[in-house]
């Protein structure tokens, strides 16, 4: 896929590696529309980056090592997404990877190539748990959920388990990473995860500022 200008210069198309959608056909679907929901949420419109579901996170980071080693890859359009797992504690984004996958940062990639849901995916929907309750509708309780409004400080634990909890009275609950993570992704607001997550923001600031290329 590529976006033309108005005098038809082709623009740079943005490539987003990211770590979700298990190894199943159907949830790797789901991942890249929830996905593509989320950044034409986020306002890109047309300049909608191309979003490859990876399912690990090691198959992520080897395909977008593989791809930035391409000889005629414009570099600075090719990134990774992947949960951090754990809390960043103020490294940046490579040093927390080296330091917890030992994952090597590839040549030619820099900061901005590299981002991270913090602690996980599931982060962003404690930015917008009025999404959240609409997807599950009746018997969702969100007295349920993590109230600290840092939501980068909340463990993957605690928020998986806490929506198991929020929703476990719901028709369609409790709640399943494979049955409802890329529904939600897919109607939560991202202006809300912006405000809430700084490495969310940085994400949306970075992908958009490459799509007006």
């Amino acid at each position: 896929m590529e976006f033309w200008g108005h005098r038809g210069k082709s623009l740079v198309t943005v490539v987003i590696y990211v770590e979700g959608g298990g190894d199943s056909r159907q949830l790797k679907a789901d991942c890249r529309e929830g996905f593509r929901k989320f950044f034409e949420n986020a306002g890109l419109g047309g300049r909608m980056p191309r979003v490859h579901a990876c399912g690990s996170r090691d198959r992520a980071f080897d395909r977008f090592s593989n791809r930035l080693a391409e000889s005629n890859t414009e570099k600075s359009s090719v990134l990774l997404l992947v949960d951090s797992e754990e809390a960043v504690q103020g490294q940046d984004t490579w040093s927390h990877l080296e330091r917890r996958d030992r994952w090597k940062r590839p040549t030619g990639a820099d900061d901005d190539n590299v981002h991270l849901m913090v602690q996980c995916m599931e982060s962003w929907f404690l930015a917008d748990v009025e999404r959240v309750a609409a997807v599950f509708g009746q018997g969702f309780r969100g007295t349920s959920l993590p109230k600290n409004p840092n939501i980068e400080e909340v463990t993957t634990s605690a928020i998986e388990s806490s929506l198991k909890k929020a929703t476990r009275q719901c028709k369609s609950g409790p709640y399943s990473k494979g049955r409802h993570s890329f529904r939600i992704l897919a109607v939560i607001r991202p202006e809300r995860v912006a405000e809430a997550s700084p490495h969310a923001r940085r994400l949306l600031d970075v992908v958009a500022t490459l799509s007006a290329r």
